[in-house]
């Protein structure tokens, strides 16, 4: 995996979970609040825990010691500042990367402390898979409440992204 690769992977990723949460503001704060018996209770546990996940990786990468907590509880009316200044955060730390340092091994403890020595490029694509797998189980959650989700499949962004850009103003009918 190349860092450009990783770059538009995390912007994938940014996008995704940008368009999930414009459906999830959607919901009564009951309904986000609710818990729906999934691994990670319903909408707010799954997304929190996602959250969580992400800064807890990008903590280990950067060998942050200003770690949130991993059992942070995401508040409706902060969704979308915390989660931007976190894919904005991903993003800026892969661009710092090289092919190399991708695919040096990178050294870090796993949640029981455990040493692990793994190449950075799998830890980080272990995080997009892991990001994609809630996402799908935040889209089944959303669809229980009655709320149809959006279109959030890697060849739907790259589609997008190789759409020329929207003609505006008079020659647009043309």
């Amino acid at each position: 995996m190349t860092k450009g690769e990783v770059v538009e992977l995390l912007k994938y990723d940014a996008w995704a979970s940008y368009l999930l949460l414009q459906g999830i503001e959607r919901l009564s704060p009951v309904l986000y609040e609710h818990d729906m018996m999934a691994n990670y209770g319903g909408i707010q546990g799954t997304l929190s825990y996602l959250y969580g996940i992400q800064r807890m990786w990008l903590a280990r990468w950067t060998k942050s010691q200003a770690q949130e907590p991993l059992e942070v509880i995401l508040e409706r009316d902060e969704l979308n500042q915390r989660w931007s200044m976190l894919h904005a955060e991903l993003i800026a730390f892969a661009e710092s990367l090289t092919d190399e340092r991708l695919a040096a091994p990178s050294k870090y403890r796993d949640h029981e402390g455990t040493v692990r020595v793994q190449p950075l490029w799998q830890q980080l694509q272990h995080l997009l898979n892991q990001s994609s797998y809630q996402r799908g189980q935040l889209a089944l959650m959303l669809r229980i409440c009655g709320i149809m989700p959006p279109e959030t499949d890697l060849v739907t962004y790259f589609r997008q992204q190789s759409l020329p850009a929207p003609k505006i103003g008079p020659l647009a009918r043309s």
